[in-house]
């Protein structure tokens, strides 16, 4: 069987919801230009989807690029207020390309600017979906942006280990997200590269492009593409995208933006880019913890507590808890690393870091005679239960 055999042909064509991402690379020329001729292309294909019957959300990066041609940076700025009024002067052009171009095809548009909290919050995460739904209902496609003069998460280098865990920090990740959250069949992530290479192909000319990964998790390593001056990411982000949405139950594909005619390739299953077999899928919280969430806190298992956890069965008791990091409220979501650092679960606490640092080590019956640490959960011995804890 050839990896061709695998392409996926009857969901690509069947596939109703898509979300389409379009990379700084895609949107502007390297001088920062519009590069009106290429966004043209895949906004005419983006307008016959939508007429054919379609359900079509953009997420589009480009506004600090455009701005930095706009307020004549030769470079990328490095303080964040320089990279914050880039944004703001951008995302205003980049709306007025995607405004002028879907109209003349009789599309309407409508933008959606997000932020980490947009995800983290359940209320907000769940009324994030009804919006995005209802645009879609009315006949729009929603274009979706990070807010980047409010937030910061993705334009600012942050410090490992120094505050919460970012939920998304580039648009490689946000637009797996969104297409997590409203379900979709399909996620296209539009770059300058043609999918993924088992080296990288601008070092080595004999680089082969790999079809089909049915396994994510096998092909980590082969993060190699660095990001250009003006994009972020990098491959690294874009398999980043790819784990959340085939985890997610979305097929993922990445692919070459300036290719012509590449939607319509992709969706009739041809031979471009690098598709990525979606698995089973998590319930949409199991979702939103894994992948929608910002880490406030760090804990620290011993091997027999990450078996235990890894069997289904089991929820976190404080036996098991080595060390915990950063300070952390009930209710909030941390990471679960084991005696490596390495993160394999997310959960929500029962109790806040204050409270967990009086009882780290101790045994079930000895915390149920406590009674100085209450919480409202019926099962006030486990630090997090196995209802919500998400293996990632």
């Amino acid at each position: 069987m050839t990896s061709k055999d695998l392409i996926p042909k009857d969901q690509l064509r069947t596939a109703r919801r898509i979300v389409v991402k379009l990379g700084t690379n895609v949107i502007c020329r390297p001088n920062g230009e519009v590069a009106l001729g290429r966004v043209s292309n895949l906004i005419e294909e983006i307008s016959d989807l939508k007429r054919n019957g379609k359900e079509v959300i953009v997420v589009t990066s480009g506004s600090i690029s455009l701005g930095m041609e706009i307020l004549g940076f030769r470079e990328k700025p490095e303080s964040l207020s320089d990279k914050q009024a880039c944004a703001a002067v951008g995302q205003i052009r980049l709306m007025e390309v995607y405004q002028k171009a879907f109209e003349s095809f009789n599309q309407k548009v409508a933008q959606v600017l997000l932020t980490d909290e947009d995800f983290s919050d359940r209320n907000r995460y769940l009324n994030l979906r009804n919006t995005l739904n209802n645009l879609i209902r009315l006949g729009t496609i929603p274009i979706v942006n990070e807010n980047d003069t409010i937030s910061t998460s993705e334009i600012e280098t942050q410090v490992e280990g120094e505050g919460p865990d970012a939920v998304f920090g580039d648009n490689d990740v946000l637009s797996a997200l969104v297409a997590s959250k409203l379900k979709s069949d399909i996620l296209v992530v539009l770059s300058d590269v043609n999918g993924l290479f088992d080296s990288d192909p601008s070092t080595n000319p004999n680089a082969q492009r790999i079809q089909v990964v049915r396994d994510i998790n096998d092909i980590d390593t082969l993060a190699t593409c660095t990001p250009s001056p003006r994009g972020r990411g990098g491959m690294k982000t874009k398999l980043r995208a790819a784990h959340i949405a085939t985890q997610s139950g979305v097929l993922a594909v990445i692919a070459k933006g300036a290719e012509q005619g590449v939607l319509h390739q992709i969706l009739n299953g041809e031979e471009t880019g690098t598709y990525f077999l979606a698995s089973k899928g998590l319930n949409s919280r199991k979702s939103w913890l894994a992948f929608a969430t910002q880490s406030m806190g760090i804990i620290e298992v011993n091997e027999g507590a990450k078996k235990a956890l890894q069997s289904g069965r089991a929820s976190l008791l404080f036996a098991g808890v080595l060390k915990l990091e950063r300070n952390f409220d009930k209710g909030e979501i941390v990471s679960i690393v084991d005696i490596k650092g390495i993160e394999f679960a997310r959960g929500q606490v029962n109790y806040s870091s204050v409270q967990a640092l009086q009882l780290i080590g101790e045994h079930s019956s000895k915390i149920a005679a406590l009674n100085d640490v209450t919480t409202d959960d019926e099962s006030p011995t486990e630090f997090i239960h196995r209802d919500n804890i998400v293996f990632i």
